[in-house]
């Protein structure tokens, strides 16, 4: 079924957005599933999972996006690995991928991710505090801003969630004028199992679909 959802989703996705398969709580067996049905890009939200499936699946040519909360003690589970970190959510977490990256040599390609949703639990910046930090982008010289991620509210409410999406892609164009020499600053991640359809109306590059993949999880 893995294969069939793939070839399913991909034959309504625009040949220039990029799919990243949410693997999180499904074993390594899914993730290789998927690979065989041309699945290169994969995210998981948990470092300690994120880690182990990395070391698992070494075999194959994957991108790794990690799209969950991380902690600072935990980033040595991660930027070693991540293609893409789309959920750097604090100034705190920011300066830490700062710090990592200098004492290990490696630039980290980062999404900073705003707080778009009506949900007060969400996480993720304001427009001030992203404005804020990438007018001094040219201080973190290990980390390359990407673009921006975001979730829409939890809601079944289209109209909501089209809201949500406006937000950030309006956002995303005033960013895209006022740093032209962000020269990656070129992603929007909006989008996920029950909404990505919409989101591909406010301009995403990304979207993270899951459970229309794989299946309800199955640990």
């Amino acid at each position: 079924m893995i294969r069939e959802h793939i070839a399913e989703i991909r034959e309504q996705l625009p040949s220039e957005v990029k799919l990243v398969a949410v693997s999180k709580f499904h074993p390594a067996e899914a993730i290789r599933e998927a690979y065989a049905a041309g699945q290169r890009r994969f995210g998981e939200n948990r470092p300690q999972e994120f880690a182990a499936k990395v070391e698992e699946l070494k075999d194959l040519d994957l991108e790794w996006h990690f799209i969950g909360h991380l902690q600072t003690n935990k980033l040595k589970l991660v930027l070693p690995y991540a293609d893409l970190v789309q959920s750097v959510d604090s100034q705190h977490l920011l300066d830490a991928i700062q710090d990592w990256g200098k004492a290990n040599d490696k630039v980290i390609r980062v999404l900073l991710e705003l707080h778009i949703g009506a949900e007060e639990t969400k996480s993720g910046f304001k427009e001030e505090e992203v404005l804020d930090i990438l007018f001094r982008a040219d201080k973190y010289k290990n980390i390359s801003f990407c673009g921006l991620m975001g979730m829409a509210s939890h809601t079944d409410n289209e109209d909501d969630i089209r809201a949500d999406f406006a937000r950030i892609a309006d956002f995303k164009a005033y960013l895209d004028d006022l740093f032209p020499e962000l020269a990656d600053f070129k992603e929007l991640s909006i989008g996920m199992s029950g909404d990505w359809k919409l989101a591909l109306d406010y301009g995403a590059t990304i979207v993270r679909i899951g459970t229309a993949i794989f299946g309800e999880r199955q640990y």
